[in-house]
Formats: C-alpha cells, structure tokens, sequence
C-alpha cells in the first residue's frame, strides 16, 4: 500500500478525479456536497491495474482550508498534483506546490484536469504553463496526463502513470518505532473511539498498548481497519483506522498522535532549520503570530532566530521553536510555518535538535549524531537513539561518551588516585560515569573496590598491627587508631580476618583448630566454656573465634555443642 496526497488549485477537479479513480466520492459533509467545495480531508482507496494498493487523500483547495491540507499532506509517499487545462496555473497550484517541497516531496505526478472542456491549443498553453512552473522541482520530470474525469478521458492512462510513479517510490521503512498523526477522531456505534491517520515507523497489532499524546493517556488497540477490511496487525505506509479503549472520542482531535511507549522522546523545545520562500515579500522575525504544521497538527509556537535577528526570503536559517505541548518528534520530521496575522505561508524546514543544551546565542544545530554526543558529553545510549533516531554502540559503560569529555574524566579521576594516598581511590565514592570510566584507565589497577597506579607497593606490606596480630593469634589486640582504609586492605589481601568487630590475624584459624581438634579428641562435642578453657582465652575472643569457624564449615552446632565441620582439615 502506498499513500498519496492530492494538491492544486480549488474547482481544479481533484475530487472528482479521485472519484473516478475508485469510485469513492472524498467529499464527506453534506456542505461539501452542495457546494460543490472540498472544506476537509476526504479518504478514498482501490488497486491499480498492477494489483498496487493506493490510498488517496484528497485535500482542500481553497485557500480558506489550507489548515486542512497541510493535515493530510505530512505522511504521504507521493503527490497527484492537478492542475485545470482550462485555467492553467493558479495561486493555490503554486502555495501547494511550496508546501509539498517544503514537507520533503520527492515523488508526483501531474493530471491535466478538464481536457474534454479545452482545445488542443489550450491544452497545449496549460502544459507548457504547467512545466514552465515546475521546472526546478519535486516534479520537473514528473508525467503530465490529460484527464477528463466527468467524460472519462484518460482515467485508465492516470491509473497506468499511478502504478509507474509507485513502482518507482520507496516503501515506508519499518524502524519498530510506529507512529501515527491522527487526522480523523470520532465514535463509531457499538465500537467507541475510532481515529485515523497514515501509519509511519513500524507495525500495529491488536491489543496492542500506545500512548497518546499531548496528553500523554495510555490507550489501547481494541480493532484496526485498513483498506476497508479488519487487521490484525497494519505494516507502516498504510492507511489505518484504530479502535482505542481508554479514551473518548471528545477528548482526541487532529494533531493528536499516537506511539508505542519508551520510544519516542517528546519535547516542547526544538532547533529547526528554516527555509523562506521566495515569495514572501518582507523579512522574517521572532515577532509575529507563527503558526507551526507538523504531523496533522497546528500549534502556536513562539520562535528565536538563531544567529541574524530576521531571514529574508529566499534564505535557510536556523531556528528555536518553544510549542505550547510536547510531541513525540524525531530530527527529520519535516514542518511548515505559516503566518496568523498575515495569513501566509512563511516557510519551513526539518527538526535538527530535539533537546538543545546550547543557550540560543551559542547553538548551531544540525543532524549531526556526532554533535549531540560532543555537546551533551556523556549520553545514556538509549537516550541517544530517543534525540537521533540513530542507534550507536557504547563506549563506556551504558554511555556515548564525547573524546573531549572522555579525556576530562580520565585527568580527574587521575587527580583524584593521587590524592587518596598509598591506598588508593576507593570506587564506592565515585558515581556510576566514574565507576565505568575508572576501567579505562592505563597503568591502574583495581583491586578490592580500589584503585592505585600499577606499579605501587602494597601500602601495608610488613604493618605493625598485623605484626601484633600475629604475635598473639588467639588475644589481639585491639585496632586502636589503625586507619580503617589500611583494615580493610589488610582483610583484602587475606592478611586478617573480622568476626563480630575483632580483627585477628589469618594464622588464629589453624590456632584455633588446633585447640578444636584437641577437644574433639576427646569427646564428640565441646561447649564454648570447654574452648575458651582449653584456648586459655576469655569469651571475647573465644566466641568470634568459634563463630568464624562455624561460618567456614570447619565447626558446626547441636544445641550447645560445638561438633567437627565437613571442612575441619
């Protein structure tokens, strides 16, 4: 299924044309009807002769609906722009035309509405207008059919060119990011809240969970319908209707959007670039009443210029937008700005930065995935792929970390090992970015939680305290003011032991076992009177000891006995 979008001129004939392209009349609302006038979006499908799938929207000409068409023109592959051979080019051909370049048309093709109205002359006149306006374009090569829908003329050549424009348009690319501006919200009976929209980024499936935004409401996936059939699941490029639970239908509307959550990141703030067209006879500024166009949505947005204080048209700058609501956007989505007060359209570009951390005096946004990472740091790499779209490996720890932020890190962590002394940095006081950079250190090691250049002496080889352990294995003495920090290495490197706050060197294991073997000499079981008897110690230590021998398997108890341990050498 490809999506296109109908442009051009009012009474130029694009409903009817889409009429006659699959018998679906787009003009929904009575008012329409009597008219004669497209006032909204209109939806229509059928297959080309190839058996290609091709929904159609079909938008508002007048200029007093241009909201409307800027809704339906967002998401589409391609553009089936009409122009009237008996009028030829009109003021709305060329806004359209402007407004489709600046939302990222590549792909068109043309239809010369009304031949059977025209002579050959006047045909020939409205296809040399048509390509003489084009030229430079999206649609500088694109075909040009003669069509007469209300005779019939040339519908089955259209239909033909259709399938030779969609042979040649890409496929909508399935990133497992769906996302779908809403153009249509409203209640069907027996099912609730319906909305539509075309469907971009990935697959839907029933049940599904999605959160809709702005307001951010957990909704979930009762039915879908495409092509006028129930889905199970709809591939992105489609045209999608969705039934939500979890939502009434008077609390969704146009601009709405919906998203799988957690993979999107929403932001009312972003840096653009911005394209003034050429028509526009007058600079543009921060002041005025600007309206942004992104998805199906219109917002007031406040706007800085970033650099000069206005853009003249014709030029491209960049901007900063402030929106009234956050959106789920990605850099690349494209936009158009529009102008309230003077009622014209200004311009438009893409999104380039998503959450700029650069103060607008110093900010000079681009796609650059490099440029986020240099300006940010450090960047969780899921954060990353949520401001870029873009997916990077990591390279330290779970961040992407800058070369020059990587650098800064390793100098203070550097600084920090010299100033904690012969016993090294201790990583318990770093946090998690210097925990995970501490590894990438050379000429370091690591060794119990600390950290200390590669080539330094154990900083409590030939301690006096462990000579005093060690000289009285079963009575040590207490620690007094020994440095906690040297404790602690002297228990890392296997030197000494804690049990219930008394250290004692390794050697009063054997000590003790000794005294253990002793006794179970004699008899199956001791108490701790007969150990600390047979010890020639007080139950301070005695019970430490016989705790810490229980703890090793050496020692086991049986009510008040101590037995021999399947681990007693």
């Amino acid at each position: 299924m490809h999506v296109i979008a109908t442009a051009g001129h009012v009474d130029h004939g694009k409903s009817t044309l889409v009429k006659a392209l699959t018998g679906t009349d787009p003009d929904r609302f009575a008012e329409e009807k009597a008219r004669g006038l497209t006032i909204d979006l209109g939806f229509a499908s059928t297959s080309l002769p190839s058996g290609r799938g091709i929904a159609i929207i079909d938008v508002p000409g007048h200029v007093r609906f241009l909201k409307n068409m800027l809704a339906g023109v967002g998401a589409v592959d391609a553009s089936l722009f009409v122009v009237a051979a008996t009028e030829g080019w009109k003021p709305q051909s060329e806004e359209h035309l402007r407004i489709l370049e600046l939302l990222g048309a590549s792909h068109g093709i043309i239809a010369m509405t009304k031949i059977g109205i025209a002579d050959d002359d006047l045909i020939e006149l409205a296809r040399l207008d048509i390509a003489e306006h084009v030229e430079g374009t999206f649609l500088e090569n694109a075909e040009i059919i003669g069509v007469d829908a209300l005779a019939g003329i040339g519908v089955d050549d259209l239909q033909a060119g259709l399938d030779r424009l969609l042979a040649e348009t890409p496929e909508a690319a399935d990133t497992n990011r769906p996302r779908m501006w809403i153009d249509r919200a409203f209640a069907a009976k027996g099912a609730g809240t319906v909305v539509t929209g075309t469907l971009t980024g990935g697959r839907i499936r029933v049940e599904d969970e999605l959160v809709l935004d702005p307001a951010g409401t957990t909704v979930r996936v009762r039915g879908l319908q495409s092509q006028y059939a129930g889905r199970t699941k709809v591939g992105p490029g489609n045209r999608l209707a969705i039934n939500l639970t979890g939502v009434s239908h008077d609390q969704v509307g146009r601009g709405d959007v919906v998203t799988r959550d957690g993979q999107w990141h929403r932001t009312n703030v972003v840096d653009a670039s911005l394209t003034i067209l050429d028509a526009v006879d007058h600079k543009v500024s921060r002041r005025g009443a600007h309206l942004l166009y992104v998805g199906s949505g219109e917002h007031p947005v406040r706007m800085r210029i970033l650099g000069p204080d206005a853009l003249i048209p014709g030029q491209t700058g960049n901007v900063r937008l402030f929106l009234p609501v956050a959106l789920p956007l990605v850099p690349g989505d494209r936009f158009v700005l529009r102008e309230a007060g003077r009622g014209e359209t200004l311009g438009g570009g893409e999104i380039l930065d998503l959450a700029p951390v650069l103060p607008a005096s110093k900010a000079h946004p681009d796609r650059s995935v490099d440029r986020v990472i240099d300006e940010r740091g450090w960047i969780d790499v899921d954060h990353l792929a949520l401001l870029t779209g873009e997916k990077r490996e990591p390279n330290v720890g779970q961040w992407v970390v800058s070369a020059a932020a990587l650098e800064a890190k390793l100098d203070e962590l550097r600084l920090l090992i010299d100033q904690a002394g012969p016993l090294g940095l201790d990583t318990a006081v770093l946090d998690d970015q210097s925990r995970a950079a501490v590894a990438l250190l050379e000429g370091f090691t690591i060794e119990a939680g600390r950290v200390r250049p590669g080539d330094a002496v154990s900083p409590v080889a030939d301690h006096p305290f462990l000579a005093a352990l060690r000289e009285s294995p079963l009575t040590p003495p207490d620690p007094g003011d020994v440095d906690r920090g040297e404790l602690r290495e002297l228990i890392r490197q296997g030197d000494v032991f804690s049990s219930e706050g008394i250290f004692f060197a390794t050697e009063a294991t054997d000590a003790a076992v000794a005294v253990v073997k002793q006794l179970l000499a004699t008899s199956e079981g001791f108490t701790v009177s007969d150990f600390r008897s047979a010890a020639g110690i007080t139950r301070k230590h005695a019970l430490p000891l016989l705790n810490h021998l229980d703890n090793n398997a050496m020692t086991r108890r049986r009510d008040d006995l101590r037995i021999a341990g399947p681990r007693l050498p």
